[in-house]
């Protein structure tokens, strides 16, 4: 089955959609600063879970991370290598559900009244 396809009549032009930069630099400023929030927002759940380790104190979450750094210190090769995809799996899952619960912002809201399409 032959499709055929519509010509512009020959004393028209074939308008094409024009790449809106201005549009385009937002949506990529927008998207780095969705992603610079969630890698700030998952580095505070991590912080906040040693701090609940540690009591709810200060002094506490430091001596919870005291002990956790001596034991990565005297740990062989493969040890660390389990503690760093460890914590690599808890970081992309601490991401994921962060980006799940503010999917509704990931993409920058554009007003059609304040769009300047003509120039």
């Amino acid at each position: 089955m032959a499709t055929i396809q519509a010509q512009a009549e020959p004393g028209t032009t074939a308008q094409r959609r024009k790449i809106d930069a201005r549009f385009l630099l937002y949506f990529y400023l927008h998207m780095a600063g969705f992603l610079a929030s969630t890698l700030l927002m998952t580095w505070g759940l991590l912080v906040l879970f040693f701090l609940a380790i540690g009591g709810l104190s200060f002094d506490g979450m430091m001596h919870q991370l005291n002990n956790m750094a001596s034991r990565y210190v005297a740990a062989d090769a493969a040890r660390v290598e389990s503690f760093k995809h460890v914590l690599v799996v808890a970081h992309m899952l601490l991401a994921t559900a962060i980006i799940v619960f503010r999917r509704n912002s990931i993409l920058p809201s554009r007003d059609p009244k304040r769009s300047n399409v003509n120039g």
